[in-house]
Parts: C-alpha cells; structure tokens; sequence
C-alpha cells in the first residue's frame, strides 16, 4: 500500500504540492507564511513531500539524516512544530480525496487506503516531533549560551582598564556569568581597574546589589581594583533605602567619570587637545 500511496505522489507531485500549499496557506497562522519568501516556501514544502517519500524509498539511516536536516532547516527559518503536523494530517486528506476520486475507490478500498495513510504517516509524524523537539532544544540551548557570553563581556579600553557593561536584569545564573568572566578577563587582560557600567540595568534590588558587590570583592582578591559606574539617582536612593553598604567600594555616576578615576589609579588622566570639539 506505501509503495502505491508513492508512486501516486511522484507521478502527481506538482499538483500535490500546489494543493498542499493553497491549504496551508488558508489554515495556518499567516506569521508561518509571510516569514518567508514564496520560494523558499516551495522549496520547503517540495523538501517537505519528497521527505515523506523517502521513508519507504530510503535505508533508515539515510532517511533519519534527512528528517534531521529537514528539522534544522524548518527550525533556523521560523516554522512552528504545529505547522508540521497540520502539514501531515493536511497532506494525508489530500491523499485520500485524490485516490478516492481517481482511483474510483469502493467503500472498501477507501477504507484499506485510509487505514495505509495511517500506519504511513503516523511513525513519520511521531518521528518528525521528536526530532523537531530534539533540534529545537539543541538550537535554542546554543543561543542561550551565546546571549549569556555576549550578556557580560569585559571589555578592555585601556592598557590596565576593562570595562564590563550590564545591561537587563541581572540573575543568579547571570551573576555567576558576571562573576566568571570577571576574574577570567581580568588575568587575560592584566587589568589594574575594572569598571562594572550598570547604566542599562533597569532595576537593582537586595539580591542584585549582593550579586555586584561580590563580584567587586572577587576582582579585589585577585588585585584588582573595581568600581560601579553608572548608579543613576533612583538606583542609589534604592540602595540607600536598602541598608546597603557600598563603602568598600568606588562608585561614580557617569562611566566618564569612572574612566577618569581609574585612569587616575594607573597614573594617567584625560586632557584637552588643542582645537578639538
């Protein structure tokens, strides 16, 4: 019955493959659609066909290599797993009407080719959830890991001055990231001063007060100096009201002015060219 159930689709895959997209246009979410261009979408959708006749055609592991190509491609340009399974029980009426009507199926026959569609395209359905689950977790872990690099660079601006700017909330996770490539930049850096820039952390409360001044203990045990720049107004009435002590710890309001302190700790200052702005 597969085999047959195929060799319907070759000989008829234009006229498939334009049904099946007409229909999933009509009944999907348009954000699934208009995130792509029109050819990438046929080339997609003739990918997605020629997959399902690859599960009889194929040996298991060339078919498994390209349901998880297949994975990856619809994960990296935006289609939600739903998509796919409406795509299969779309593809899968399709089927039975086309066969139905041209094949000039009895009530029988209909029924022996309703049952083949299933045991077809079930496995298949089970299969392509689990691998679609399985690159989506993988594919989002990596982002993960790259956002929370990117999330607290320490970033050296002078010989001896890094600088490592926050922005967002500020996390236990994230704090031991903050923490983390603290003490590692400042060894790789050879940095005399660190400065910590909260100017783009929206909130600072008990626990992320806590969290910053351990770092700026931690970049001291390794004989560093730090500071806090950027405690906007409302971030130091925070901390006043809070109880926290912050007097072991160099602070300034402007990242400027910390630059200037720490090029004060490392026996340089700024100057005025001559006929600069």
């Amino acid at each position: 019955m597969n085999k047959e159930i195929v060799n319907f689709i070759k000989k008829r895959e234009d006229d498939i493959l334009e049904l099946w997209m007409d229909e999933m246009k009509n009944i999907s979410d348009e954000r699934a659609i208009n995130i792509i261009s029109d050819q990438v979408f046929y080339n997609t959708s003739k990918e997605f066909l020629e997959l399902l006749i690859s599960s009889i055609l194929d040996s298991n592991e060339k078919y498994y290599d390209k349901i998880g190509n297949f994975a990856e491609n619809v994960v990296r340009i935006g289609w939600p797993l739903t998509f796919l399974t409406k795509g299969l029980r779309t593809l899968s009426n399709i089927l039975y009407e086309k066969m139905v009507s041209e094949s000039n199926l009895n009530h029988e026959q209909a029924n022996e080719l309703l049952i083949g569609l299933d045991k077809w395209l079930t496995p298949i359905y089970d299969e392509m959830i689990e691998t679609y689950s399985t690159t989506w977790e993988r594919t989002f872990s990596l982002q993960k890991i790259a956002l929370q690099e990117l999330s607290a660079p320490l970033i050296p601006v002078f010989e001896k001055i890094s600088i490592m700017p926050l922005v967002g909330t500020i996390d236990t996770e994230r704090a031991r990231l903050i923490m983390e490539n603290l003490l590692t930049g400042v060894v790789k850096h050879r940095a005399d001063v660190v400065l910590i820039d909260i100017t783009g952390v929206p909130v600072v409360d008990t626990m992320v007060a806590h969290h910053i001044i351990q770092a700026a203990d931690a970049v001291r045990l390794v004989g560093a100096k730090c500071m806090i720049v950027g405690i906007r107004p409302e971030i130091a009435q925070t901390i006043v009201n809070l109880g926290i002590d912050l007097d072991q710890i160099i602070t300034t309001s402007t990242l400027r002015k910390g630059i200037e302190k720490a090029l004060g700790f490392t026996n340089r200052k700024m100057v005025t060219v001559e006929g600069s702005a």
